[in-house]
């Protein structure tokens, strides 16, 4: 249990505070994560790292010489929003161009693309590399599905090597490649996290038993298992990976590895020697040269027990690679680093004047949308602990607290655009930019992508109707299945978003006023939700626990049918209180 913080939803931001006081020689904040305090050469090709808090030394504690150039950190558990890692991108960039590298989670895919095609657009060369070492998470023939665990500290690793080293932006991206289909890892929980002021974990394992396959955000694991001894996980552990070697790696024998037994928050390192001893007996025996191993907490999952081993499969220049130096807060290697600081600079606060040019229709207009958000709200905070239950059967447990985040975020904003006499389209578009940077998550990048498309379609000029606001929608579905890359069945809030959308277009072109068509389609909505309890989720987290979540509604398609019906009975009240 989590029992040191202020305010819960405070606490990322707070222990980056002081992680950035007490490193302030390889530090620096900006907004958005952390960068490098010290110097680093013209032209040199950018690693910038990122994910969820909650997983230190991950991903803050690996920004120094040697290693990242800096760290977008998303709220706990959440992935950081493409505003985030957009803006420690750009401070990180040295001219070379920026490589962005995360664990395959829905979210971060998300984000860290929305914040590539930015850079991109800016003239900043930028690419991604989704760490996907997890072997329990996918099957071989899927690699890209499998999520990252541990093993992103290897591939960090080599790749920002690789750029110190002088590798043009091409290069440093294939020695990255090359790092990640060389990691395999896998893991076991004992029992799960508990965030800051909940009173529960995020999930239970039985007494006696271990989850194995478990991933660092507190999805549960693929099985359930006895605890066995020390050596006899030790040996489970070795088997499923040499099991699941890479392609260019037909026969481990006389093979060179970095070893990895990373503890996940409460196994202590007096544990971790005890099974590493069996480890290195049973790879030594199979003739696998180990190259300075690591053994403690690389990536956690705050006070989780468990471990994860991985093996990083060595070329001659994956290990020199390895072997060079880096200095961070917390992972140290090699000989000292020539660090020279970077003189003290002034941040230039925005001075661009927010000046609306919206009409006077859209203006009033934008102050009904407001109200409409604000119900939104109200439902959502009514059901954040359940939206968090339904998300952790087959999740991590984090939908409510990120929709929670989210929505208070885009009201707040929208308060202050009403207050400036902005019109509904931009209204809509600022306020979903500030769900997306707020929230995070899968959740956040897709309600920030629906209110922006909601608002292009609105604009500044008249007062939207029907046909407008079903426009919007429409716009709002494919805009999400373009960037979610969803599909109907998926189990997704695009099987609630889809049917909805629909429905509002058909009434309305039969003729229906906005606030008939809106209920129609919100009670569509609302039973298209309830139905994907039928479903098995395709993609996302909860597609390595398909069978768990069978019987229970996804938490996405369940937020958007709730939010749909408040902003329907918001309509209605608006339109009695008018007569």
């Amino acid at each position: 249990m989590t029992r040191l913080y202020n305010q819960p939803a405070d606490f990322a931001g707070e222990l980056t505070e002081g992680f950035v006081a007490a490193n302030r020689d390889k530090v620096r904040l900006v907004d958005g994560g952390v960068v490098r305090s010290t110097q680093t050469p013209k032209g040199e090709v950018a690693l910038v790292i990122g994910g969820g808090t909650g997983h230190y030394p991950a991903f803050c504690g690996l920004v120094g010489q040697g290693l990242a150039h800096g760290a977008a950190m998303g709220n706990l558990f959440a992935s950081p929003s493409a505003k985030q890692i957009y803006t420690v991108a750009k401070a990180a960039d040295n001219g070379g161009g920026v490589i962005l590298s995360f664990g395959n989670y829905a979210g971060d895919v998300l984000h860290f693309g929305m914040a590539k095609a930015r850079l991109n657009d800016e003239g900043i060369r930028c690419e991604l590399i989704a760490v996907t070492d997890d072997i329990s998470s996918a099957s071989v023939d899927e690699l890209e599905k499998r999520r990252g665990i541990a093993g992103d500290l290897t591939v960090f690793k080599a790749t920002a090597a690789a750029a110190a080293a002088g590798y043009d932006f091409d290069e440093v991206l294939e020695v990255a490649k090359r790092a990640n289909l060389r990691t395999r890892s896998i893991g076991v929980a004992f029992s799960g996290c508990t965030l800051p002021g909940a009173d529960h974990p995020l999930f239970e394992v039985a007494s006696g038993k271990m989850a194995l396959g478990m991933g660092i955000h507190g999805e549960p694991g693929i099985t359930d298992v006895a605890i066995p001894t020390a050596d006899d996980l030790a040996e489970m552990l070795v088997e499923k990976l040499l099991a699941d070697l890479p392609d260019d790696i037909p026969d481990f024998k006389g093979a060179r590895a970095v070893v990895l037994l990373n503890g996940l928050g409460s196994v202590k390192y007096e544990e971790l020697f005890v099974v590493y001893r069996r480890v290195s007996q049973l790879l030594e025996e199979r003739n696998i040269s180990i190259v300075e191993p690591e053994v403690g907490e690389l990536v956690t999952s705050f006070d989780m027990a468990g471990i994860s081993l991985t093996l990083f499969w060595l070329d001659d220049e994956l290990e020199f690679f390895w072997h060079a130096p880096a200095s961070t807060p917390a992972f140290n290697k090699g000989s000292p680093l020539r660090e020279i600081p970077l003189e003290d600079t002034v941040a230039v606060a925005d001075q661009h004047a927010e000046v609306s040019t919206a009409s006077d229709a859209s203006k009033q207009s934008a102050r009904c949308f407001l109200g409409a958000l604000k119900a939104a709200q109200s439902v959502v905070l009514g059901n954040v602990e359940e939206l968090g239950r339904i998300d952790a059967i087959a999740g991590d447990g984090d939908h409510g607290i990120g929709m929670e985040r989210g929505i208070n975020a885009a009201v707040e904003r929208a308060t202050q655009l009403v207050d400036k006499q902005y019109g509904t389209g931009s209204l809509l578009i600022e306020a979903g930019d500030a769900w997306a940077d707020k929230a995070g998550g899968t959740s956040g990048a897709l309600w920030g992508v629906a209110l922006s498309a909601l608002g292009t379609a609105v604009g500044d000029e008249e007062s939207p109707d029907a046909r407008t606001v079903a426009k919007g929608v429409a716009m709002a579905l494919n805009n999400i299945s373009q960037v979610g890359k969803a599909q109907l069945g998926d189990k997704t809030m695009l099987d609630a978003l889809a049917p909805f959308s629909e429905a509002l277009s058909n009434a309305v072109n039969n003729g229906a006023e906005l606030e008939e068509a809106w209920h129609q389609a919100a009670d569509v909505a609302k039973q298209s939700a309830d139905a994907t309890a039928d479903l098995v989720p395709k993609i996302g987290r909860a597609r390595p626990l398909a069978e768990k979540s069978v019987g229970t509604p996804d938490p996405g398609a369940v937020s958007l049918a709730l939010i749909v019906k408040a902003v329907g009975n918001f309509i209605t009240r608006t339109k009695s209180l008018a007569a």
